[in-house]
């Protein structure tokens, strides 16, 4: 779980990184990010109904995407907000996997420093 300096939760700067020029997507996942001018990142996980149309799978995803970027925040380039679109075959990849190609696109993206 995130402390709450790093969650993404009004909808207007949400809204805001949706609308971003800048994004890296995989496969599996991608990312949105836009600067937000604050000394921490701020990030969503999204896992929409088209991924699995039960709850518990997405939560799950969920849970697992906010563990991975939980542990790389502190690798990370501050001040932007970040939000993780989660696609289907993410639900047969397991955490090791999803870990991997999440930081892949982080890489990619510039954002993390190692």
């Amino acid at each position: 779980m995130f402390a709450d300096k790093n969650r993404l939760r009004n909808d207007k700067d949400v809204e805001r990184a949706l609308k971003s020029k800048k994004s890296v997507f995989d496969a599996v996942a991608g990312l949105k990010y836009v600067a937000n001018g604050l000394p921490d990142n701020r990030v969503t996980v999204v896992v929409g109904t088209k991924v699995s149309k039960l709850s518990v799978d997405r939560n799950r995803v969920k849970r697992q995407y906010r563990e991975i970027i939980r542990l790389l925040l502190p690798n990370m380039k501050t001040g932007y907000d970040m939000i993780i679109l989660v696609s289907k075959p993410a639900l047969a990849l397991d955490y090791e996997q999803k870990r991997e190609r999440l930081t892949k696109v982080f890489k990619k993206s510039g954002l993390l420093n190692a």
